[in-house]
């Protein structure tokens, strides 16, 4: 099996052994404490351009299924793991997590100690990393992963282009779609609920024109600030004294940077 680095931008070197994809990538190095949910993790666009650590030692030893997916193509660059399961065992289970990488052209790297690595990250916050493969010189990829400037236009590469409906027979709810997990759509349809999706361009006024009972803000990548539109969609819905507000993630977000939202009361309806 190959050998991978993983090399932050503070000149940490990780060495480990490859899977997945064999590409060299750069991104953001995050990481993820869930016990489970590896592929709801990997296919959820919030981690659109990130290098996606788990904490969790053991990854990939349920495989992967049709019915865990939150987006069909998975944005994140890259994934680190402690130990990934070579052999699947699951009675849903399709495919490895090391054929799926490869499918989806995501590098991985595993023999990381990924906790040590977590309280790197957390003790610096925001880092760019790289996985490369052992060959180039560490000062040139140094070099070229501190000189790495990251997008911040994360939303625009995975928010819907088009508005496009998952009809139901219930309440009317317009879903705006900052990269938007499937789940979200799963538990509407549960409910019956007829929703509508929508670009995160969307207006205030093309919104209400679709005489919805409620709103929903999904959630998403990079940080809200790079939005500053949809603070006026925000304001130009929640004047509107016919809706309900059903809120997701980024309200929040939003709340913290901006305080006319901030002090405002949303209320959930579901």
């Amino acid at each position: 099996m190959k050998k991978r680095l993983l090399v932050l931008e503070d000149g940490t070197v990780f060495e480990g052994k490859a899977f997945g994809a064999d590409i060299d990538v750069t991104g953001e190095i995050v990481f993820n404490t869930g016990m489970t949910g590896y592929q709801e993790s990997i296919t959820d666009q919030s981690y659109n351009g990130q290098i996606l650590t788990f904490t969790y030692p053991l990854v990939g030893n349920y495989g992967i299924n049709r019915d865990d997916y939150e987006s069909i193509t998975p944005t994140c660059k890259g994934v680190v793991v402690f130990e990934e399961a070579r052999r699947a065992s699951n009675w849903r289970n399709q495919m490895t997590l090391d054929e799926f990488l490869k499918a989806k052209k995501i590098p991985g790297i595993s023999g990381i100690d990924t906790r040590a690595l977590t309280k790197i990250i957390r003790k610096h916050g925001t880092m760019r990393a790289t996985l490369t493969h052992v060959g180039d010189t560490m000062d040139h990829i140094i070099d070229q992963l501190q000189a790495t400037v990251l997008p911040t236009d994360n939303i625009k590469q995975v928010s819907t282009k088009t508005a496009y409906p998952a009809p139901g027979v219930g309440l009317s709810v317009v879903l705006v779609d900052f990269g938007l997990k499937h789940s979200i759509l799963r538990e509407l349809s549960k409910r019956n609920c007829n929703v509508t999706v929508v670009p995160y361009t969307t207006t205030a006024e093309e919104i209400l024109h679709l005489h919805p009972d409620g709103v929903m803000l999904s959630n998403g990548p990079g940080n809200p600030e790079d939005v500053p539109q949809a603070l006026d969609m925000i304001r130009g819905v929640q004047g509107n004294s016919n809706i309900w507000y059903l809120y997701g993630a980024p309200t929040f977000c939003y709340g913290k940077w901006s305080q006319d939202l901030q002090d405002e009361v949303w209320s959930p309806w579901i």
